[in-house]
């Protein structure tokens, strides 16, 4: 929990952010950047879908850009054989020295289990990969996936659960997202050289289109911004998610996934990173 003085002094320095206060219209909340007509939003902006042929993936951003916040999306994902394909959902800001926050879904065989990816870039530099399947099957169904991004900490989150946390330890020399805005991108898009099991299985285009969809889009504990010229205090006292880390609860259910679904940890690969282990993997 952090001291009323690190709440006083963390408000002064985001003193320029609005808390949003918009959810579930992608008119309102998105633009569609790429895909030619390949992304499209439907139901009267509650639903937004992103399709992949041979041709082209599709993807979409945010009108908003945040520095903080709680921001939950229902996904349901490429069903079937989705081996090679990827979808994306992160927060990313721009220039050589960005940060980002990553979910990315990689498709696998029918029958067999999506990888969840998730990653933590700081200053451009990223590394940070963790990867888990899940205890459910995420093409049958919408699931919520959360980014819950404060300055004590960053917490991954499946339908409340929470399978990762990055901590800030900016004061041990880690790198941690304070003052950078961040875009929300999400994309459907062919990675078959890396996606599935390492690149061994193949897209098959016989399958195309295929279709990621997303609805229940939340930002309202958050605090970002829609142009350079309007950015307005968040208050840090009154919003309890600016200082959330894990309960003891929390913790055992991270855990639990951790035991029984994580497949890769950057923090367990000696033989990747044979000069030592990142700083943070440690502390």
């Amino acid at each position: 929990m952090a001291s009323s003085a690190t709440k006083k002094l963390l408000l002064l320095s985001f003193f320029f952010f609005v808390v949003a206060a918009s959810a579930g219209n992608f008119y309102e909340s998105f633009d569609i950047t790429w895909g030619e007509g390949r992304a499209k939003i439907l139901e009267d902006g509650q639903l937004l879908t992103c399709t992949l042929d041979k041709t082209s993936g599709s993807g979409f951003q945010s009108k908003k850009e945040y520095l903080y916040g709680k921001i939950d999306m229902k996904l349901k994902l490429v069903a079937g054989n989705s081996a090679g394909t990827v979808t994306a959902y992160y927060l990313s800001s721009k220039g050589s020295t960005w940060d980002e926050i990553d979910f990315e879904f990689l498709g696998n065989l029918t029958g067999e289990p999506y990888t969840i990816h998730t990653n933590v870039f700081t200053g451009g530099k990223g590394d940070r990969e963790m990867q888990f399947h899940l205890w459910f099957d995420p093409t049958a169904d919408f699931h919520t996936y959360t980014v819950h991004w404060n300055p004590v900490n960053i917490i991954f989150l499946v339908d409340g659960i929470p399978i990762r946390v990055f901590k800030n330890n900016e004061k041990n020399g880690v790198g941690y997202p304070t003052s950078q805005p961040m875009k929300i991108y999400s994309s459907l898009w062919e990675a078959d050289d890396w996606a599935t099991q390492g690149g061994r299985v193949k897209i098959d285009w016989s399958n195309a289109p295929f279709s990621a969809s997303y609805r229940s889009f939340n930002d309202q504990s958050a605090c970002s911004r829609t142009s350079n010229a309007t950015w307005v205090a968040c208050d840090a006292n009154k919003d309890s998610w600016m200082w959330t880390s894990l309960n003891d609860h929390q913790y055992g259910q991270m855990k639990w996934v951790q035991d029984e679904f994580m497949i890769y940890n950057y923090c367990t690969d000696y033989k990747r990173f044979p000069q030592g282990l990142a700083k943070e993997c440690s502390l």
